[in-house]
């Protein structure tokens, strides 16, 4: 059969305007592009629009010789919105920018690019982002060109710990100079605590385009804003306050891990969200912790300390604003210096990497303190530790199943140290709220962890523990929408009995043919260890076939079983798919780049 195509339609812009309109879309995401276009078809519809005029801006010609580019790396997002801030304030100032996520920038292009900035995260114990893998390697292999007239500049962001910290960013601010190009000013290293090193170096990074783009030729652009002020959208700076509807215990009570699932009212239009984005939660000490410091400080928690611009009570400071369960590495530097401890200094010790990690892992602030005194003073304790930081939970739903809310599945981190017990700071706030209790929350977006927009396409889904989450809002999606394509859960945990989270939903899922096939590892159920990736190799022949006809595989967890998933991924593909080692991984590094392979891990 021969299709008959429309014809072409001649746009009603003139040379020129298109031509803007072609610099305007450059570098966008699809999601921008979204946008941008439901806000075009708003104006239109706008009473008088056509004599309405806006309000113009320069922008600067795009040659690469007067264009500042921005590649980011991001994993949850810190860095993305690091990036986008500059880009704003580039533009702002009249500066042509290109915007760009690392696995959208076109490799080829490096070699006649003359000023890039990097922004970019650090993973786990030293790994790239996925969305930056692919540009990593590029810089690292042979096939990087030489850079003698690029200009650049770099900004890792990472979590100090980690003995890793910032390991990408160092490696890429090394590789790039080792390449030829010449490195405008020094690296940013970024902790938690973002701000306090990104603001500096975006404005040191907005100085140095400037000037190196001085001269540029400037053009006048209609502005794609409207002239009247909008609404500020709830933002990780300006959380909403969500009602809490329910929060319910949906692991045994014999079991020995609680999990709960709450489900919070986000009855805001500026709170929506898509299966696959994650929800930020402000939590705060608890009471009894603080206490706790403070006792074993001799410290008075009214006490009213400055820090910055703000004033507040010690008590508020540690409650609201610090990191109480999470130690770092420069704390625990400081803390070794005030106290004069041997042990502690020897412990910072190169050597002891793997001794520093393991305490940095298993100990929170109150039990450093309590085992190797020093004379804190409030104003001391307030600047040396790290501001509190939001956490993220992948959302367990899809709003087209469960309308304006967004239900989270989260466990409790609950153990003993010593004679104490000691919580993890989010999970303890969120376990502990009732029903009409208020959170506050943001929606962090994570476009790299989306349902296939094909709804004929197959999904492999691995998400053992709380990694499941996600993955009940692709299938509550999925099913609101019709989707024809398949749909495969493989989920794991210790016990079937206790542990097995959501299971009367799975198995009326699969009964009803809306989930195709469920696959479950039960490690503790049996005398030999059974996980998630064990069932992927059983099934191996039946997951080559998914991946080759052009299923989309996504993975949920922890670190560590994420990598055990890959490695299984890879032997499959070489054992099924009659590949080497290195053509497997080729395959799957494709997946990645191509959007068909997805991971969350955290």
């Amino acid at each position: 059969m021969t299709a008959h195509l429309p014809a072409p339609i001649t746009p009603p812009l003139s040379e020129e305007r298109g031509v803007l309109l072609a610099r305007l879309v450059d570098g966008l995401e699809a999601p921008a592009l979204h946008w941008l276009s439901g806000y075009a078809a708003g104006l239109a519809a706008q009473p008088g629009r056509a004599t309405r005029p806006l309000q113009a801006v320069p922008v600067a010609e795009t040659g690469s010789d007067a264009r500042l580019t921005l590649v980011y790396g991001s994993q949850t997002g810190n860095a993305r919105r690091e990036a986008e801030k500059l880009a704003a304030e580039a533009e702002a100032s009249g500066l042509s920018v290109r915007l760009l996520r690392a696995d959208a920038y076109p490799l080829r292009e490096l070699a006649s690019e003359r000023l890039l900035y990097v922004v970019i995260s650090t993973q786990g114990d030293g790994d790239p982002p996925d969305d930056a893998l692919a540009f990593v390697e590029f810089l690292a292999s042979r096939r990087a060109p030489a850079l003698k007239e690029l200009r650049y500049a770099v900004l890792g962001l990472g979590d100090a710990s980690y003995p890793q910290f910032n390991a990408i960013g160092r490696r890429l601010d090394a590789r790039l100079a080792e390449l030829g190009a010449t490195r405008v000013f020094a690296l940013g290293e970024a902790d938690v605590d973002i701000d306090t090193v990104a603001a500096p170096w975006r404005q040191q990074a907005l100085t140095q385009a400037r000037d190196l783009l001085k001269s540029p030729t400037v053009a006048t652009v209609t502005a794609l804003r409207p002239t009247v002020p909008t609404a500020v959208a709830w933002s990780r700076e300006r959380p909403f306050a969500a009602g809490l509807l329910s929060n319910q215990r949906i692991t045994a009570r014999e079991s020995d891990q609680d999990v709960r699932h709450l489900e919070l009212a986000l009855a805001d239009p500026g709170l929506s969200y898509e299966p696959g984005d994650a929800l930020g939660v402000w939590p705060r000490n608890d009471d009894g912790l603080v206490d706790e410091v403070l006792a074993t400080l001799a410290l008075d928690g009214e006490e009213a300390i400055r820090h910055g611009d703000e004033t507040l009570p010690l008590r508020d400071w540690l409650g609201t604003r610090r990191e109480l369960t999470r130690l770092s590495r420069p704390f625990l530097a400081r803390h070794a210096a005030l106290s004069n401890d041997v042990a502690l200094n020897r412990l910072l010790a190169p050597e002891h990497g793997a001794a520093l990690a393991q305490r940095l892992s298993t100990e929170q602030l109150a039990d450093l303190l309590a085992a190797h005194p020093a004379p804190w003073s409030g104003e001391e304790l307030v600047a040396a530790l790290r501001p509190l930081a939001p956490r993220l939970y992948s959302i367990a739903s899809s709003r087209k199943a469960v309308g304006d809310e967004a239900h989270l599945t989260l466990a409790r981190v609950d153990y003993a140290h010593g004679q104490a017990r000691r919580h993890g700071v989010a999970s303890h706030f969120l376990s502990h709220r009732d029903a009409g209790a208020t959170v506050p929350v943001f929606i962090e977006r994570n476009e790299r962890f989306r349902l296939p927009s094909d709804l004929s396409r197959d999904i492999l889904m691995i998400g053992p523990g709380t990694g499941v989450a996600p993955f009940r809002g692709f299938v509550q999606e999925r099913i609101a929408t019709g989707a024809s394509g398949r749909n495969w859960l493989v989920f794991g945990a210790r016990h079937a009995r206790s542990q097995f989270l959501y299971q009367l939903e799975w198995q009326d899922a699969l009964k009803n043919r809306q989930l195709h096939r469920l696959d479950l590892a039960f490690s503790r159920d049996q005398a030999e260890r059974i996980y998630v990736q064990q069932r992927l190799r059983e099934n191996g022949r039946a997951v080559y076939d998914w991946l080759v006809s052009g299923a989309q595989v996504y993975v949920c967890g922890a670190v560590a079983m994420g990598k055990d998933v890959h490695a299984a991924l890879l032997e499959i593909v070489a054992e099924h798919g009659a590949r080497s080692p290195e053509d497997a991984g080729e395959f799957l590094a494709q997946l990645l780049k191509d959007g068909r392979y997805a991971r969350d891990v955290y």
